[in-house]
């Protein structure tokens, strides 16, 4: 870490930004070096380096040369102490959803199909159920539909007069034959 003299130290305390500038650029590798290692899900090594720089800010708010430390070995403690605490908190498992989850799109960033899409979708569509008039038995088209619709297999099987198996029959021979 560079040595820092006095001189830029107490003028850094009393408001000087030039002063406070030259403090941060000294002190930045450290503050870097510090962010590399405290990264985890949940803080990036930008957001790591603003706590570095937070705990700079309150090193030179608060540092005595009473207290006989040099400032360099007390804005390091307090710089590493800021980061190591953010390290903590992002890793707290209370966060955890917010750290694995993942973003949903935004409505107005989905793409939106253009009209030569969907006129391909279209004459896809109406070749799907001219395929199943001429296809499909009528057994096997009521319970494609039912499915489609979301019904359950039991409620689909009342209706039909048959079996819930009879109905998983039917849709596996109507999917094996659209695949086809």
């Amino acid at each position: 870490m560079q040595n820092i003299d006095d001189d830029m130290l107490v003028r850094a305390q009393r408001g000087d930004e030039t002063a406070l500038a030259a403090l941060i650029a000294r002190l930045m590798p450290a503050i870097r070096k510090g962010a590399a290692a405290c990264q985890a899900p949940g803080l990036d090594f930008e957001d790591a380096v603003q706590e570095g720089l937070i705990g700079l800010f309150q090193a030179v708010r608060s540092y005595r040369p009473a207290a006989g430390a040099p400032f360099a070995s007390y804005a390091a403690a307090c710089i590493r102490h800021a980061q190591q605490d953010a390290r903590r908190a992002a890793l707290r498992k209370k966060h955890a959803p917010l750290n694995f989850s993942v973003p949903l799109p935004d409505a107005e960033n989905i793409p939106q199909p253009g009209p030569e899409e969907l006129a391909i979708a279209g004459e896809r569509w109406a070749a799907t159920l001219g395929r199943m008039q001429t296809e499909l038995s009528p057994l096997e088209r009521r319970a494609l539909v039912a499915s489609l619709h979301g019904q359950p297999a039991a409620r689909t099987a009342q209706q039909l007069g048959i079996t819930p198996k009879g109905v998983a029959n039917a849709l596996a021979r109507a999917r094996r034959k659209l695949r086809g």
